[in-house]
């Protein structure tokens, strides 16, 4: 087995006193060696944490059942994946005004929230002509798989999503709107958002794309491609099985094993996404920094540039991107 165990986490639940709660989580924290980001704003918690799988379970059974928290986590929810290395080289808890940011002032799950699909209910409902389907993922992770018929945003950060909204959307003629990210922190904001807007039937994954890829089978699957995750995996596909993609770590877009064949892809320098945005200045430092990386590796050690591609990596999904 893998040494070490990452958990992604999130949950929307009302948090008026959460800067009381940033040093104590960040104590519990480092005396279990954990390592990685929590997000903290009234809105909830958000982040990914990686450690021993001991460690990793004690922290998440704090969170759960500490008198500190009132019992608001008691249910929280939680994502495993394992590394044969640490995938962080610190841990910080940090206070946010949300824990995924799309940028719109009292928004918030913790008011009001579309209605949650189950992963076995999904498939019925994409399915119902009316229906209106939005990925509501950034344009890099929907390049590499969504569900059939759905519609790409094409949006660059989830901040970018009120203006698609406002620009082809209309609570008159779109009636019904079902909407999903990769694990359900960004779709189920988007549909409190949504509800703001007058949007009357507004639905979401429950769980996101990776409980739906857990749950159904791919014979019964809509899901076509692989699901980009935000942790050393890459990509995932039915069962959550490791895919074939890798990343660039110049630009962090995600590579097919046919673009890793392009004469433009130089690892941890370039790719076919990002050769001709990266400038003489920026190529030179990578290339530098790639050239550490290897030495350290020859030495049997982690390069800290290597480190931070890695923690760059994992962070959103985690906090801000996943999710």
């Amino acid at each position: 087995m893998p040494k070490y165990l990452t958990a992604a986490l999130y949950k929307f639940v009302s948090l008026p006193d959460f800067r009381d709660l940033q040093s104590p989580v960040l104590e519990a924290c480092k005396s279990n060696s954990i390592k990685g980001t929590l997000l903290l704003a009234e809105e909830g918690i958000n982040g990914t944490i990686a450690g021993l799988p001991d460690d990793i379970h004690r922290i998440l059974d704090y969170l759960r059942t500490d008198p500190l928290f009132k019992g608001r986590f008691s249910d929280l929810e939680h994502k495993e994946s394992y590394a044969d290395e640490h995938p962080f080289y610190r841990m910080k808890v940090k206070l946010k005004k949300e824990i995924v940011t799309l940028g719109v002032p009292g928004v918030s799950p913790t008011k009001k929230v579309g209605t949650y699909v189950k992963p076995e209910d999904w498939n019925a409902l994409i399915s119902d002509p009316e229906v209106v389907l939005i990925d509501t993922r950034n344009d890099y992770e929907v390049d590499i798989g969504t569900f059939k018929g759905a519609i790409d945003p094409k949006t660059t950060t989830f901040r970018e999503f009120p203006e698609y909204v406002a620009q082809h959307f209309d609570k008159t003629k779109h009636k019904k709107v079902a909407m999903f990210c990769t694990g359900g922190i960004r779709c189920e904001k988007a549909s409190s958002y949504m509800l703001d807007q007058g949007f009357d039937e507004v639905y979401h994954l429950q769980g996101g794309i990776l409980k739906y890829l857990e749950t159904i089978p791919e014979a019964e699957s809509l899901w076509q491609g692989e699901c980009f995750v935000f942790d050393q995996r890459v990509a995932v596909k039915h069962n959550l099985e490791v895919g074939e993609f890798d990343q660039c770590y110049a630009c962090r877009h995600p590579l097919s094993p046919e673009e890793m064949k392009s004469d433009r892809y130089e690892p941890g320098i370039s790719c076919p996404h990002c050769y001709d945005k990266v400038s003489a200045d920026k190529r030179a430092r990578l290339k530098e920094r790639q050239k550490q990386v290897q030495l350290a590796k020859q030495r049997g050690k982690s390069h800290i540039g290597e480190a931070a591609e890695v923690l760059k990596k994992h962070k959103s999904s985690s906090p801000d991107a996943e999710d």
